[in-house]
């Protein structure tokens, strides 16, 4: 595909529905010329990649900084360990769940604005990052499909997830998971710029009010859909590789890897700047 220059920010498509391959130099990036640019495309395309840029700590904090608010982790580190070594993350079970669909911050009162990763060490097999485009997902929905999930209303909740990776949970490990809440959420978040996307992953339990099997049938399809080839972006990870996906407008998973192998990204994230509404 041909480099597309949108100003100063140079850029080409991963796929027609989702992603942008970003071409500047790290100078570039760090300089914040380019922020109200990448930040229009991230909202456009949903995911950046930015090919062996081969950010340290300190630049992918300063150029996370640069997109927003930025949200340190609950014990106040500004880089999150993405990694199943428990000497390395230690609260890497909790890692277990990000291998199926999800959006970051669903139970929170905002969720996660932008994140980005980068690729400190690669697994031996496996470990891609997959991303589906919930905003052009939901633009496809046929007018019946649209008009049907328009008003619905999903629960939500941590515990949820459990069971994806832990179908028989010890009764202290589902209490303590149960402790971390419900919430209730749009099935479709109209955002304050008036596009709209779906709100599903492995947080969604049911859909208020409908039959258990209907709910189930409505969310699992609808999960089919939107993380199907059209709207899905697979990121086969090189070293020094790092991606950006605007969380509000996205869901991402891993794909399963050697656990042992010690396959390591850095994290870092914004605030969210308006509610799931």
């Amino acid at each position: 595909m041909d480099i597309v220059n949108i100003n100063r920010l140079a850029q080409t498509p991963l796929k027609q529905n989702i992603g942008s391959r970003i071409h500047n130099r790290k100078d570039e990036l760090l300089s914040g010329d380019l922020t109200s640019e990448i930040l229009e495309l991230l909202e456009q395309r949903g995911v950046l990649l930015f090919p062996e840029i081969d950010f340290t700590d300190a630049e992918q904090v300063k150029f996370t900084k640069m997109m927003g608010q930025f949200l340190p982790e609950i014990d106040g580190e500004e880089v999150y360990n993405i990694s199943l070594d428990n000497k390395v993350n230690r609260k890497s079970d909790y890692l277990k769940g990000s291998l199926y669909w999800h959006i970051d911050g669903t139970m929170n009162k905002r969720p996660i604005g932008a994140a980005l990763l980068s690729s400190k060490k690669l697994a031996t097999w496996g470990g891609n990052t997959e991303f589906c485009n919930t905003y052009a997902a939901y633009e496809a929905l046929d007018d019946d499909t649209k008009k049907k999930i328009e008003y619905l209303r999903v629960a939500h909740s941590a515990w949820t997830t459990l069971f994806y990776y832990d179908p028989q949970p010890s009764q202290a490990k589902l209490e303590e998971m149960m402790a971390i809440g419900e919430t209730e959420l749009p099935l479709v978040w109209t955002h304050t710029s008036g596009r709209k996307s779906l709100v599903l992953g492995a947080t969604a339990h049911h859909v208020i009010g409908m039959d258990w099997t209907e709910s189930a049938s409505l969310l699992n399809g609808l999960r089919e859909w939107a993380t199907s080839e059209p709207f899905r972006y697979s990121h086969e990870w090189k070293l020094g590789d790092a991606v950006m996906w605007d969380n509000t407008g996205t869901m991402h998973r891993a794909m399963p890897y050697d656990p042992d192998c010690g396959r390591l990204l850095h994290r870092t994230k914004t605030a969210g700047v308006e509610p799931i509404a």
